[in-house]
């Protein structure tokens, strides 16, 4: 979907300790295709915020009638590389995320369903926080989930999904070098409430080969589908 013409996001600071914030993006919907949900997506590891993956995907959930927020983790807010501490991560996502519900963005939030997620890294501290017992969340959207490193299947990150109790959307590339829809499905287990959307062809980002059936257009527009279609069936 063309987003071009869409609104500029609005940006709102986060005081995250006495001497740091980060800056957070609101990416209204227009009232009359709004789903009910406000959607948190955090960035993976290697870019922040403003990387074209997080603008594409926001602007076009926006346009579809979900209100989207994204935010900088602390170390790519102050321009760094290397990722903080899992427990400052995790920190950061919990205060934005009561920055959210508090009503800082949006002057309706307790009539509307949150749901968190977010891209690879940013996923996964979606989940974990959740799983350690974060309250008022509706759902959870994964993109790429970092099921493991490259390489490492022995090394999983899944041992707390089924602590989770909110339903959950994967959007999993077949060639994830992260971890495969199958190698997700079998970590997960059976107690798990969550669906798993395949991307044939797609990578971690969902990024297809130029000989797969379906241009890259396509499948990104099959994926932001397949996002809400799951938030107005499911969380909705």
């Amino acid at each position: 979907m063309p987003h071009g013409d869409a609104k500029k996001p609005e940006q709102i600071r986060v005081d995250v300790s006495p001497s740091e914030h980060v800056t957070a993006l609101a990416y209204r919907a227009a009232p009359r295709n709004g789903a009910g949900v406000i959607l948190i997506l955090a960035h993976g590891a290697g870019a922040n915020q403003t990387s074209s993956f997080m603008v594409r995907f926001a602007t076009s959930l926006a346009a579809r009638g979900i209100d989207t927020v994204t935010f900088n983790f602390v170390y790519t807010q102050q321009g760094r590389r290397v990722p903080d501490r899992t427990d400052k991560l995790e920190s950061c996502y919990r205060t934005v995320t009561e920055a959210v519900r508090s009503g800082k963005l949006y002057d309706d939030t307790d009539r509307r369903k949150l749901v968190i997620g977010g891209k690879s890294m940013g996923g996964r501290i979606a989940s974990q926080i959740v799983a350690a017992g974060l309250e008022g969340i509706a759902g959870l959207v994964l993109l790429g989930y970092p099921l493991h490193p490259p390489g490492r299947p022995d090394k999983l990150r899944s041992k707390h999904l089924p602590d989770i109790r909110v339903p959950m959307l994967f959007i999993q590339g077949s060639r994830d070098a992260f971890g495969t829809p199958d190698e997700l499905r079998a970590a997960m287990g059976l107690n798990v409430a969550a669906e798993i959307c395949v991307v044939e062809g797609g990578d971690h980002s969902f990024m297809v080969q130029k000989r797969s059936a379906m241009p890259q257009d396509q499948v990104h527009e099959f994926v932001l589908d397949e996002i809400v279609r799951w938030l107005r069936v499911k969380i909705g």
